[in-house]
């Protein structure tokens, strides 16, 4: 956890924070008019168009059809067209009706949703001890869970002028694109994104600077504004698409505007049609919810204070789904551009701010092997802190902890509930004389891994997960069972095929050691334990599979047939001393 002479240190240098922050005109909110783009027409071509249908489409409208950047040319075919203020509204006319493009609409400018924060006080990052995030680090630190955060892109690395930020060392960085300079380096100029990406995944235990709540997830660096804190939509567009696939299971966007954009609204869909968890800043003019946290699906997030008060400047509405801190939070992020080493500790406000609290929630309650985003939601709604008023609250403040805890509690008494009942039903059905379950300390130790995880230890290792390096992964090993280990291994996105979540593992060392009478009971525990699982999995239907949640419950289902088959057949030819009967 971050020291008190840290923290005022950080209290201290954010007295740049104002400038920093300051809107790049002024310090009022722009009309809606000067969010869009004079003369400039954002086309999103079907995926399916030639250069020769580009071409014409640029015929008809009479101004030549640009990629918005090099990966659309092989990707989404978003393209701009300048087109000037005069011949606007004809060139719109005459592409809506072109059943080559699917959306054309004015370009349109999103930007950083924070406000300046005025005066500056000393800090103690109260808003981790205000999401629970001390009682869900004894469950997960988010590990196997990759979160985009689509902003100002995430000091992240060294490149040239621009540096990793020195408590962010620990943290693990992946790929990432320049949307603004159509380049791989997602750097950070600005300052919010890296901000952003603290409350997600800061280091954390270093002894360095401030706490991170997923300190063990992966971010995803992608950057759709530029220096001043805009961006256009075509770019946010790019961005959330190119999170898609990139492998995010979480996408974090702290920006937003007053224009609804069409080609947002596709990427957002096209994201949550597979799978990812789309959470966005509600705004900061005190009134309507902006975009796009206002598009259906997305988990729109409203700022609370440290008195557990919306805050003053925090949008609100119908559309709001969740609430999070969003006043006086304190983050390391850079300054002088990113150049230099320039680095800080900043207290900002805003929603911007709050919205990647539920960003690390949902990355942890995922590692924690509910996957499927629907549930991930609503666990993360209904652990939520109740507050009268619901187009400002939504559901609550969010709870990290109470969220993990409910969702590790309900998985650990189904799993063994189910554990209780197989084992039950397998001792009566093998012959008297024979092996008794409870006669092999190995094979109920097996069971015990494969069902559970080594009860227990998984809510007592909360203070080896915080420490890097080894002994973390080992504690988050020991507290989930063997079904869940690809998640910290290999990551969420492996645990789709549920290959560890099976009978396969059960019958892989039945393959490799079934005649050694020592490994007979270990493959009737693995079989018995693996048959819990995925009770589990099937009863809950939480786990995003490959093929579906109607396949997910056939998977299931035919898998516990073969464990409860191969259980019987290793268990009931093992003699209460272990020899073969």
């Amino acid at each position: 956890m971050p020291r008190r002479s840290l923290i005022i240190h950080a209290i201290v240098a954010s007295s740049l924070a104002a400038g920093l922050c300051a809107h790049p005109a002024s310090a009022d909110e722009p009309s809606d008019g000067e969010w869009i783009v004079p003369g400039e027409i954002a086309i999103d071509v079907r995926d399916d168009a030639s250069a020769s249908d580009i071409a014409a489409i640029a015929a008809e409208v009479g101004a030549p059809l640009r990629p918005n950047s090099a990966w659309s040319v092989t990707h989404d075919q978003l393209e701009i067209a300048d087109v000037g203020e005069v011949r606007m509204k004809t060139a719109l006319d005459v592409l809506s009706r072109d059943p080559r493009v699917e959306s054309a609409e004015p370009m349109a400018l999103y930007r950083v949703s924070f406000v300046p924060n005025d005066p500056l006080y000393e800090s103690k990052q109260w808003h981790l001890q205000r999401v629970g995030a001390g009682a869900a680090w004894n469950y997960t630190c988010g590990r196997g869970v990759t979160v985009a955060v689509v902003d100002t892109g995430i000091a992240c690395f060294d490149s040239g002028p621009f540096s990793r930020g020195s408590d962010l060392g620990g943290t693990r960085c992946e790929g990432g694109w320049n949307f603004v300079d159509d380049s791989p380096e997602a750097f950070d100029d600005q300052g919010h994104g890296t901000h952003v990406a603290g409350t997600v995944a800061q280091t954390t235990n270093n002894g360095v600077g401030t706490a991170g709540l997923a300190f063990c997830a992966t971010l995803l660096p992608v950057k759709v504004l530029g220096r001043q804190g805009f961006g256009r939509v075509t770019n946010v567009a790019e961005g959330i698409r190119f999170a898609v696939d990139g492998g995010a299971q979480v996408i974090n966007l702290s920006l937003g505007g007053p224009t609804r954009s069409r080609i947002v609204g596709d990427a957002v869909r096209y994201a949550l049609d597979r799978g990812v968890v789309v959470v966005a800043a509600a705004g900061n003019t005190g009134r309507r919810v902006g975009w796009p946290a206002a598009i259906a699906g997305v988990i729109a997030v409203s700022a609370t204070d440290s008195d557990d008060n919306l805050a003053s400047f925090s949008s609100r509405g119908p559309e709001i789904v969740i609430a999070a801190p969003g006043v006086a939070i304190t983050q390391q992020t850079i300054c002088n551009g990113g150049r230099d080493r320039c680095e800080l500790f900043a207290t900002f406000d805003g929603t911007s701010m709050a919205s990647p609290h539920v960003a690390a929630a949902a990355a942890m309650v995922m590692s924690l092997g509910m996957t499927d985003p629907d549930h991930v939601r609503a666990a993360l709604t209904g652990s939520a802190r109740k507050r009268a008023g619901r187009d400002q609250f939504g559901a609550g403040i969010v709870d990290i902890g109470a969220a993990t805890a409910r969702v590790y509690a309900a998985h650990v008494l189904l799993r063994g509930l189910a554990l209780g009942l197989f084992s039950w039903l397998l001792v009566s059905r093998i012959r008297k004389g024979r092996a008794r379950l409870v006669q092999s300390a190995s094979a109920w130790l097996a069971a015990l891994v494969a069902a559970v995880g080594l009860l227990p230890l998984g809510p007592l290792l909360g203070f080896v997960r915080a420490h890097p390096g080894g002994l973390s992964v080992l504690a988050d090993l020991a507290s989930r069972p063997l079904g869940e280990w690809d998640i910290v291994l290999w990551g969420t996105s492996v645990h789709k095929g549920l290959l560890l979540a099976s009978s396969i593992p059960a019958l892989v060392l039945s393959a490799f050691g079934f005649a050694d009478r020592r490994v007979r009971p270990i493959v009737g525990g693995l079989a018995l334990g693996s048959a819990a699982l995925l009770a589990q999995i099937m009863w809950s239907g939480d786990v995003a599979f490959v093929g579906g949640p109607g396949l997910l419950r056939l998977w299931a289902g035919g898998n516990i047939l073969v464990c409860a088959w191969l259980a019987r057949t290793a268990l009931a030819t093992t003699s209460p001393n272990g020899d073969a009967a």
